[in-house]
């Protein structure tokens, strides 16, 4: 068995993950360097260390492999946006090794040959990796076997193919860097401390309670639109606040955009409808389904086997693409063979299907496998048949989960007690299915497939009805003359919105123009917000349109107002865009990008002042409750959970009343999140006393230390400052 995993069918690999992605290497051997085309600038850098392209290159070809063959073994399709996610995954690797490094050359850590094989073998205190302990296990007692692992490493240490040999080297240095790594954040995780001072203070923060009584005045009893307000005050307001951390904006570059529908027209709905008709009554009476579906339906697939069994989309073990809706499913069960039911819709694809059988048993089994490739060595063939062969004799339905756990080789199942439940014959392989539908319940016998000997007993069969189908499939599109009419309307809007905007020379003119125009023709504008440090675009339908989006943002000579030179086809829809924000540094936000934020904080403001006005200097619950149209309401609360129950989450609110507030005073009109606060504090009900507060303290250590990882990742990015160049390097964009 390989050390990174075992075939599991035809052409389907189970990864073994015990060394990440250096492993992959192993596996995939064959895989050359292809690194892309040099753009105009690097990749990236992280500090003023410029990233290895080639490295990011070989690590995202090693991450798209892997995650190509998991998708692969799950049946699920790996797309464009997969790819990317796997490259995204591919940098972070790439640069969380160079913050390491850096860190590790400083501490002195290194880790020798000794401590590796120690590693390996699981040997010195080291506990043994479980996918190794898996992976070498022996096949009779299913314990680890270190004389497997040695010939193993045996004959990548000596062989002669230089290929193999590099492989193997270069596993030995992913499993080298992850102990490394281990090591690092375990010697760092000795650091972690919290004093008895801090657990008290936690104590109390989750235990002393204040019970209160408050009135509060929400700022929704107010519109908006009632607020009148003066670009003049909304400039007052952001001149006075727009240093203040809340408000702080980093370095980006903004886009806005809306899409024009390319839809189909009522006309073409009708001759699609047209069409769909003359199908129907043709397929009734086509007597070649599997012709008749290839040549009309968009989804080339027929099977006259119970491979095309379908189900409806609330069953649990539907197949996805295998399913139809569940309101159809009473006309499905009680059709018959050769019946024809649709035009239904089914997730925005028009289908017409024809019942040509029904499937109507799902079972219920256990097995004990014995791994044994069909194909594959005669020896160890023989010797998983000879077990099964004897193990057969001596299980019964007593025993059989004893037996399962000794010597059952099915991870799927093994935990389970070697059961498979609420399956159809389609959902098994042929040996198996056979089996499971045609053996009387509790059978006990061994089958051969390509995994091995089972060793199988059928538990259950229940009678269903599940049809079998011949499907033809249409998807409504707009027409040739639709998609021109709507493509020339795209272009007309982008000259109208770009004529009037470029007479405008006020940045927030021009981007309050753009939303304004958008709304008066129906649509609405959406923000695409760019971060420099790693430009992207994400949140569309193509590649292709997003980094036309990047590349409008990023343009030579751009500036605000900066629209796309002609309407964006981004799948199904044009988009007209603009550039609504240029961030060159990090800091306070320029009035134009805080404009709306900035004005709803001072419609808010002017709010709170207005209630705090007609509270004045009441300060009587009941006469405020009486004199705003609202109830006094009550609550607990404590300082580590700083909500107040029927309002809501209110921080600085509540950390006034655990300042300063005496038992039986009321504060002052309190501003908060969602209103104007008057509260009185009833009564403080301290926190029991205790002993100790180890409990305290252990929790908080642990806590520290569970998110130590990433509290150190993030702190090293930010001190170092990464820059995510892949982007702009693709549309040969510069800084």
């Amino acid at each position: 068995m390989a050390i990174i995993g075992k075939i599991q069918e035809k052409g389907r690999y189970l990864l073994v993950g015990f060394v990440g992605l250096a492993l992959l290497t192993f596996i995939f051997s064959g895989l050359k360097d292809c690194s892309r085309p040099t753009g105009p600038i690097s990749i990236g850098t992280v500090g003023d260390e410029e990233v290895d392209a080639m490295a990011y290159e070989r690590k995202r070809v090693q991450m798209v492999t892997r995650d190509q063959a998991q998708y692969q073994q799950q049946q699920r399709e790996y797309t464009e946006r997969d790819e990317e996610q796997s490259a995204d995954r591919a940098w972070a690797e790439v640069v969380d090794s160079m913050l390491l490094s850096k860190e590790y050359e400083a501490l002195g850590i290194i880790i020798s040959d000794q401590e590796l094989d120690a590693y390996l073998y699981g040997e010195d205190g080291f506990p043994l990796l479980p996918e190794i302990a898996q992976s070498f296990a022996d096949s009779m007692t299913g314990q680890f076997d270190p004389k497997k692992l040695d010939r193993f490493i045996e004959e990548r240490e000596s062989s002669k193919d230089a290929e193999q040999l590099n492989s193997w080297k270069t596993t030995k240095e992913g499993l080298r860097a992850q102990r490394q790594q281990e090591k690092y954040f375990q010697l760092v995780g000795q650091t972690v401390y919290v004093t008895k001072l801090e657990a008290k203070e936690d104590y109390t923060a989750q235990n002393e309670k204040k019970a209160v009584s408050y009135i509060l005045r929400p700022f929704r009893d107010i519109q908006d639109e009632d607020i009148k307000i003066k670009d003049s005050e909304v400039r007052a307001f952001y001149d006075a606040h727009k240093d203040e951390k809340k408000y702080e904006a980093l370095a980006g570059r903004d886009v806005k955009y809306f899409d024009v529908a390319i839809q189909p027209s009522k006309k073409d709905s009708n001759e699609f409808n047209k069409g769909l008709d003359t199908i129907k009554a043709n397929f009734a009476r086509s007597i070649n389904d599997s012709l008749f579906v290839l040549k009309y339906s968009e989804a080339k697939f027929y099977s006259s086997t119970h491979r095309a069994t379908f189900k409806p989309q609330n069953d649990p073990k539907a197949q996805q693409g295998m399913t139809y809706p569940p309101f159809l499913d009473t006309v499905f069960k009680t059709a018959t063979i050769g019946q024809i039911v649709g035009p239904y819709n089914d997730n925005g694809k028009t289908r017409i299907a024809k019942i040509i059988d029904f499937n109507t048993k799902v079972c219920k089994v256990r097995h004990i496998l014995i791994t044994a490739q069909k194909g594959g060595d005669a020896a160890t063939i023989a010797s998983a048949k000879k077990l099964a062969d004897s193990l057969v004799k001596i299980v019964n339905k007593d025993n059989f989960a004893e037996y399962v756990t000794k010597y059952s080789q099915d991870p799927g199942s093994k935990d389970k007690g070697g059961e498979y439940a609420d399956f159809m014959d389609q959902d098994m392989v042929p040996e198996f299915a056979k089996f499971s539908t045609d053996e009387p319940i509790g059978k006990i016998g061994v089958v051969q497939t390509d995994f091995g000997f089972h060793i199988i007993e059928v538990l259950d069969r229940k009678e269903v009805k599940y049809p079998v189908l011949a499907l033809i499939e249409k998807t409504l599109l707009p027409s040739l003359d639709t998609e021109t009419e709507l493509r020339e309307k795209a272009y007309n809007i982008l000259n109208e919105f770009d004529a009037k905007i470029s007479k405008k020379t006020d940045l927030l003119a021009k981007v309050s123009l753009f939303d304004t125009l958008a709304r008066q023709e129906g649509y609405f504008a959406r923000p695409i917000k760019m971060l420099e440090e790693a430009p992207k675009v994400t949140g569309l339908n193509t590649r292709l349109a997003e980094q036309k989006i990047l590349g409008l943002a990023y343009g030579q000579e751009v500036t605000v107002g900066t629209m796309c030179s002609s309407p964006i086809n981004d799948k199904g829809r044009y988009l007209i865009a603009m550039v609504s924000s240029i961030r060159l540094e990090k800091g306070a936000p320029s009035y134009e990008d805080a404009y709306v934020t900035m004005k709803a904080e001072a419609i808010k403001e002017k709010k709170a002042n207005k209630f705090k006005a007609q509270i004045g200097k009441t300060r009587n619950l009941n006469t405020l409750a009486k004199k705003g149209n609202t109830d006094v309401k009550t609550a607990e609360i404590t300082f580590a959970n700083p909500s107040i129950q029927g309002a809501g989450y209110e921080p600085e609110v509540v950390g006034s009343l655990f300042s300063a507030l005496k038992d039986g005073q009321t504060t002052i009109p309190l501003v908060g999140n969602i209103g104007v606060y008057v509260i009185k504090l009833n009564k403080t009900i301290k926190a029991p006393t205790v002993g100790n507060y180890d409990k305290e303290r252990a929790q908080m250590v642990a806590q520290a230390r569970g998110s130590l990882q990433t509290s150190i990742r993030t702190a090293l990015q930010k001190k170092a400052i990464v820059l995510d160049n892949r982007t702009l390097r693709q549309i040969n964009a510069t800084r």
